[in-house]
């Protein structure tokens, strides 16, 4: 049983027989005949040929053996139809893709932070003055405590009244000097981010193809490197100053305040100071005992991700059993590593404690010594005691920033390695020839290629081949601009890439400041206007992730009038019509016709109804050309290459 479907609603039903006895009033036999006669057109003499264009063409069977071998050996062969311009393919994967930083990189990434000086100097101050907050809280609190032991009640009422009000004042200094510190270092932070990222994107762009061709520079992994660097690069540099400025203040504060008050018990501390750090570092580090659970659970998400992103697949062959029984394989092994670590950082923990209260009860003591012997006052002695201890705290605040400042300079090294490396395809060389003007005469001499590791448009100069030339209008295209190249060129590719954004946008993205009025026109030209104009925003419509809301017709459409508003000298189409059904092809070869007329076009297919109307097919079956000629020349050789790949696509239809 066949049902025809159109426009979403079943039309016919029935055999393959009872379908073509409808005739010409049968939507399947029409569909039938519309195959029949593109294969008969195939199969006929010569057709009319396109002004101005060529082809190059290849089988399935033969394109599929070109990409296993991954190369073109020795291709050489020269097409002349006229235009002026230039073009390059790039091929050498780059292996030596991560650059190291240079020396002085933190003081080249401060000097890039150059216009934000002024900022930084002023939350220097603001740390500074913070700085000052937790000796001057632990100072005040010593000496409540000293007035506690006042006989006189007036006397100490008075006192009191006096530290009541300095810690009232301290608390508004503190939002004053807060303010100034965060505000400023944020101002300086921020704008750092802003410029690195700028940079890097700027950077990463440059780079050839060949370089995102690499596992460490896939899409995902250089996205994250230009959020995520960035961001380190601001906690290593804005913040950290910050606070370390903060936490020296305060500790040259305490200590001057110490050996002024008390020095004995100052040395004392400052001898057992090591242990307070340690301790109270120990302390902070606990907050995250458990370690990078985000990390430790990478796989058991990789598997709920996965099991949900195919949820249709799990249904369809009943698997939710197997994805738990993976899920919870993949739970078992943080599971263990969190608690050997909870042990671990309890034990420590429980370790640093004893030497924070032993230190602090010989500190104690010594300072008990001192009074009874009269050698100092229990005024003294607490004032010190209050404000180093307090101190300890904040050192090792200090040092508990390691780590973050560490996987900063780590950062900055990536961030760096990415600025400094060189191109290998210069896109916008000062010193090469810019092109102005493209006639199209292109040339192959002697080349010799293979991908890095996928296959991609040549023409563009992706790549650089191996060996031999890639000549337009008789010049080298490595001599030439290629940014001024890539103006004259248009490309529509097997799989269009669209972006998130309308339909309008995603047209204009072909001219640089074109006007809407300039992309309806190219929609027309491109049989887009017609099915755009039914949708409710028409070419405000968003086109979704990817395109994912159009069909694979229109979005080969809208690729096609962004070629159009280009108005290239010379267009390439990388399989164009591969992936659609034949009413669709239909549409978007008349587009494709409209588009030819005038230019030079390299077209790269194996679906062979695509190419009959060009001036020169060459047939490339490994890695080489065997076969070049006009359409009808090809077919009057029963046993050539083009007639054989002809046989074989009609017998599958």
């Amino acid at each position: 049983m066949i049902a025809v479907l159109q426009q979403g609603q079943v039309i016919e039903t029935g055999t393959h027989d009872e379908l073509l006895a409808k005739g010409t009033s049968g939507a399947y036999a029409s569909l039938i005949r519309f195959q029949e006669s593109a294969r008969n057109r195939d199969l006929g003499a010569a057709s009319t040929r396109r002004s101005r264009s060529m082809h190059l063409t290849s089988s399935l069977s033969t394109k599929s053996l070109s990409l296993r071998s991954g190369s073109l050996r020795n291709l050489s062969y020269q097409y002349s139809t006229g235009a002026d311009g230039r073009i390059e393919m790039i091929s050498s994967a780059d292996n030596s893709l991560k650059y190291p930083a240079p020396r002085g990189y933190f003081f080249k990434l401060l000097k890039l932070n150059g216009p934000e000086w002024p900022y930084a100097v002023l939350g220097a101050i603001g740390s500074v003055l913070s700085g000052f907050i937790g000796p001057t809280f632990a100072i005040v609190m010593g000496e409540m405590l000293d007035v506690f032991y006042y006989k006189d009640p007036v006397q100490m009422e008075k006192k009191t009244k006096l530290y009541v009000f300095i810690y009232i004042g301290t608390g508004i200094y503190a939002v004053v000097a807060y303010l100034v510190q965060h505000y400023f270092f944020s101002i300086m932070g921020e704008n750092l981010t802003t410029r690195v990222r700028r940079m890097m994107l700027s950077a990463i762009l440059r780079n050839e193809v060949g370089w995102f061709d690499e596992e460490e520079n896939n899409s995902s992994l250089v996205a994250a490197r230009v959020a995520v660097d960035a961001a380190d690069v601001k906690s290593a540099i804005a913040e950290r100053i910050s606070v370390i400025l903060q936490n020296i203040t305060s500790l040259m504060t305490s200590f001057i305040v110490g050996f002024v008050i008390e020095w004995r018990v100052a040395i004392l501390i400052l001898a057992t100071f090591p242990l307070l750090v340690l301790a109270n570092f120990q302390q902070l580090s606990m907050k995250g005992f458990a370690g990078d659970t985000a990390k430790a659970h990478a796989k058991s998400s990789m598997v709920a991700g996965e099991g949900v992103s195919n949820i249709r697949t799990v249904a369809a062959f009943n698997a939710q059993n197997k994805v738990m029984s993976l899920f919870s394989h993949e739970l078992r092994i943080p599971e263990e590593q969190i608690l050997r670590r909870s042990q671990t950082a309890g034990l420590l923990y429980g370790l640093s404690q004893l030497c924070l209260y032993c230190s602090e009860a010989l500190i104690l003591w010594y300072g008990s010594h001192l009074v009874r012997s009269h050698g100092s006052t229990f005024s003294k002695v607490i004032k010190v005691f209050v404000v180093l201890v307090v101190t300890a705290n904040s050192v090792a605040e200090t040092v508990s920033l390691a780590p973050e400042i560490i996987r900063g300079g780590e950062s900055i090294r990536s961030i760096f390695g990415i600025l400094n490396r060189a191109t290998r395809i210069e896109p916008d060389d000062p010193e090469a020839e810019r092109v102005t003007t493209v006639r199209g005469d292109i040339e192959l001499r002697h080349v010799d290629f293979s991908y890095p590791s996928r296959p991609d448009i040549e023409i563009l100069r992706f790549y650089d081949p191996t060996g031999g030339k890639v000549m337009i209008d008789g010049r080298d295209i490595r001599r030439l601009n290629l940014k001024s190249l890539r103006r004259k060129i248009g490309l529509v590719q097997q799989e269009p890439a669209l972006f998130a954004s309308s339909i309008l946008e995603n047209i204009a993205y072909g001219k640089e400041g074109a006007t809407e009025e300039e992309v309806v026109e190219a929609a027309k030209t491109a049989n887009v206007h017609a099915f755009v104009s039914q949708l409710p925003d028409g070419y405000r419509t968003a086109v979704g992730e990817r395109g994912v809301q159009l069909s694979g017709g229109q979005k080969q459409r809208i690729a096609i009038a962004r070629a159009v508003l280009k108005d290239p000298a010379i267009l390439l189409l990388d399989e164009a019509t591969s992936a659609l059904d034949a009413e669709s092809e239909s549409v978007l070869q008349e587009a494709l016709e409209r588009l030819m007329k005038g230019r030079t076009t390299v077209l790269v297919a194996h679906r062979l109804s695509t190419i009959r109307g060009v001036d020169r097919i060459a047939v490339v079956q490994d890695g080489r050309v065997v076969e070049h000629g006009g359409h009808s020349e090809l077919v009057a050789r029963p046993e050539g290459a083009y007639s054989r790949l002809l046989q074989l696509q009609n017998h599958r239809n």
